[in-house]
């Protein structure tokens, strides 16, 4: 996922250099979900892994 989030991030720069607002916009917005996402998940699973030891 967060391959994803850098991918949409890497097309939001892209996007932004060559006058593209719209999509620059969009890309940025959809690569801040994927990365609150990924940390979400991330602090789950560390949570998970830290209870599970116990």
């Amino acid at each position: 996922m967060l391959y994803w989030a850098v991918l949409f991030f890497i097309v939001a720069i892209v996007a932004a250099v060559f006058g593209f607002g719209g999509i620059a916009s969009a890309s940025a917005g959809i690569a801040q979900v994927l990365f609150f996402i990924f940390l979400v998940l991330f602090v789950v699973t560390l949570i998970m892994r830290l209870v599970r030891r116990v």
